[in-house]
């Protein structure tokens, strides 16, 4: 291999792995993911993704905050084999009114301790939350993540539309418009399909009895048939009968 192959090599060694090392560290982030649509004013299913950044020490705590200016009136934490969950409430200044019922307090942080995110591991914390805010496009969940050599990462840096992003970036939930989809009722295409399969069962009911009627009117001249045909047989012995005579 010559020089400049050589040198060709080169770079190209150190760009894909300059390339692989800014995706570790994007990856690197907890972060937030939803199950399904999380849209505006309904309710969602989301994860909280941990990864272990550290290869000489695992994360043995998460502590996740929610938003003050956005109270959700309802936060649920899945049950996490081997971890303890700790949810702390805190009352609100203007009550929030939910299905009819007048909501004092919010969730302002769940805490997740007592289990272990190895090196070269992560966890996913699964949660409910709602209302989702209507006036929003997204959710801000700041989240600190302790390790077991005493480190503490503080990811709560609020990333900005058209910045660089941050150091440490806040976990970020996207909100989705609502669909406004009516499943109450078929549509008038499904209303046009059930019509099509009603009068096709119709029409296979009335070819059935059709097919009834034939049968047994075949068999009704099958019957007379055979009655003639004995009494004309019957007939024909009378009448010889009578020549002999």
């Amino acid at each position: 291999m010559n020089v400049t192959r050589m040198s060709v090599v080169s770079i190209a060694g150190a760009a894909a792995a300059s390339v692989l090392l800014c995706a570790g560290t994007a990856f690197a982030h907890v972060g937030v993911q939803p199950v399904g649509p999380a849209e505006k004013g309904g309710y969602a299913t989301v994860n909280v993704k941990v990864p272990n950044e550290r290869d000489n020490a695992s994360t043995v705590k998460l502590e996740v905050s929610f938003p003050t200016d956005h109270p959700l009136s309802s936060v649920m934490p899945q049950p996490v084999p081997g971890w303890k969950t700790e949810v702390t409430k805190t009352k609100l200044d203007k009550p929030l009114k939910v299905h009819g019922k007048e909501i004092n307090e919010a969730v302002s942080k769940i805490t997740w301790s007592g289990g272990k995110i190895g090196p070269g591991e992560f966890q996913q914390f699964p949660l409910t939350l709602g209302q989702l805010p209507e006036d929003a496009d997204q959710l801000v969940l700041k989240a600190l993540q302790t390790y077991d050599n005493k480190e503490v990462v503080r990811w709560i840096e609020e990333p900005k539309e058209g910045e660089e992003e941050p150091q440490s970036p806040a976990p970020v939930l996207k909100l989705t418009e609502p669909t406004g989809d009516d499943h109450h009722g078929a549509t008038g295409k499904e209303a046009d399909t059930a019509k099509t399969g009603h009068d096709a069962d119709k029409n296979e009911t009335a070819a059935a009895g059709d097919t009834t009627s034939s049968d047994t009117t075949a068999r009704v001249l099958a019957v007379l048939g055979i009655i003639v045909g004995v009494a004309g047989v019957a007939f024909g012995v009378l009448a010889g009968r009578r020549r002999t005579s």
